[in-house]
């Protein structure tokens, strides 16, 4: 009777143990990003990329990245997609907004003419988009 008993309370106690971690992982996992709002930008041709910030792009860009760069008055959100086969891709801005803990970035590689595709030297296209500067992480989506 008494081994029931201590049984029944250990089971007890993994039960609310796992309804704890159950809980508070199911609510970390569930924070929604809640849009504030969108952010104001400018994509940047390469003759307006500061003179620092385009010496890292041209070290990283046969990969793909995505890093940040500030002058203290603006913030610079840079993406790269590697190289490509050919020219003629452009970089689409889906999305650039402000939650309250990040900034939310979204962009979208989109492909060449069809005339394009017959060129078949190699190209790099990034993206440099210009906005405010602000102290949260910039997330990319």
């Amino acid at each position: 009777m008494r081994k029931n008993k201590i049984f029944v309370r250990v089971l007890l106690c993994f039960v609310l143990i796992f309804g704890i971690f159950a809980v508070s992982g199911c609510t970390l996992l569930s924070e929604e990003k809640i849009k504030l709002r969108d952010l104001d930008f400018t994509v940047l041709g390469e003759e307006k990329i500061p003179e620092q910030l385009k010496t890292i792009i041209e070290e990283k860009k046969a990969a793909p990245f995505q890093i940040t760069y500030t002058d203290k008055q603006n913030l610079y959100i840079c993406i790269g997609y590697g190289e490509q086969e050919t020219g003629g891709y452009s970089i689409a801005v889906n999305e650039l907004y402000l939650t309250d803990t990040n900034i939310c970035v979204s962009t979208s590689l989109l492909g060449p003419d069809a005339a394009e595709k017959n060129n078949k030297t190699p190209s790099y296209p990034f993206i440099v988009i210009k906005t405010e500067c602000l102290e949260q992480t910039v997330i990319y989506e």
